[in-house]
């Protein structure tokens, strides 16, 4: 399953706008990576987001896995070329910081704090969270980046 969450941001306040997964028909591996390509496509075609946050590789335990799961990545990627879309990577640990406070956060925890964070009357599945937590860790990146550089224009970085 490949997760994906949308949001809306006004200044550094994220809102909702939907989320879900995508998921993987039966078949053969180039079909199941023509699903995550044209189903992206599609999302990224009627929501027109700005930018895409997405989480980098990190090493799997079994090396046939991380080669899947790059695949599928690029599959993503490469559905969001004709949008023109700014996209931006971050570490699994990086979002869980985000998100959590801690980088070695759990799966239900991510999914906890997304809730709370976006204030949701239910619990999107655990890819969908994952995919919500990229985006509010992206938000808070460029909120952080602008106060930075309001605050280095303004001679107050100490």
């Amino acid at each position: 399953m490949t997760g994906f969450g949308v949001l809306d941001f006004v200044g550094d306040r994220p809102t909702y706008v939907a989320s879900g997964t995508v998921a993987s028909p039966d078949g053969t591996f180039p079909d199941r990576l023509k699903r995550i390509f044209v189903s992206v496509r599609d999302i990224v075609g009627q929501y027109r987001p700005d930018v895409v946050a997405i989480e980098s590789v990190f090493m799997a335990r079994n090396a046939g896995s991380a080669l899947k799961l790059g695949h599928a990545r690029s599959a993503a990627l490469c559905a969001t070329f004709a949008f023109e879309v700014d996209v931006f990577e971050y570490a699994p640990r990086e979002i869980k910081q985000a998100v959590v406070g801690s980088g070695a956060a759990s799966k239900e925890q991510v999914q906890h704090m997304v809730v709370a964070l976006l204030q949701l009357d239910g619990r999107p599945s655990s890819d969908a969270a994952d995919a919500l937590a990229a985006a509010i860790c992206h938000g808070h990146q460029q909120s952080l980046k602008a106060a930075l550089k309001l605050q280095s224009a303004a001679g107050v970085v100490q």
